[in-house]
């Protein structure tokens, strides 16, 4: 079957995001990372500047000297929006999925495990920053892999033999 003005999925970028990191994409790729368990993965895109974002953070706060920002979803999360507005995305036409996030371990030792607490503070900066949420699959006890077509902004989530699209 022949699509027209799109590029089938197959001829598409497709760019890995490790574990606290983030991706920009003005193309179009296919962001994708794995691993989500605690962890939490922000999908981020601009569909009027075709500019997308991903980020993989993996705690919620960063320390007064943190080397990574992408590590912490407070600092993470600014990072990729400066990142997208620096490639012509507009804050205010932003909108954000959010995937992961998960209780994966029975002895943390926190009143409130790090994924949720991962996904409090990322709707906490999101909100702060005037960025809905579109979407979510966070919580549960699985962890998730994602794919997210920076094109469309939508996002593929597979977990433990299940798959969803948001």
């Amino acid at each position: 079957m022949k699509t027209y003005g799109e590029k089938p999925a197959s001829a598409r970028t497709r760019q890995r995001v490790g574990i606290a990191d983030f991706a920009v994409t003005t193309n179009g790729a296919i962001l994708t990372t794995s691993g989500l368990g605690s962890c939490l993965g922000v999908c981020l895109h601009d569909d009027r500047a075709g500019v997308a974002g991903l980020i993989h953070v993996m705690l919620p706060t960063a320390p007064d000297d943190a080397p990574n920002a992408a590590k912490y979803a407070d600092t993470g999360i600014d990072a990729v929006l400066q990142t997208m507005c620096a490639e012509g995305a507009a804050v205010d036409d932003v909108r954000a999925k959010l995937a992961g996030g998960s209780a994966m371990f029975e002895f943390d030792s926190q009143d409130e495990p790090i994924g949720e607490r991962n996904v409090a503070v990322a709707r906490t900066m999101l909100d702060r920053r005037g960025v809905p949420i579109d979407a979510e699959d966070v919580g549960g006890n699985a962890g998730r892999s994602i794919r997210f077509h920076g094109d469309t902004g939508a996002l593929l989530i597979k977990s433990a033999g299940d798959e969803r699209r948001l």
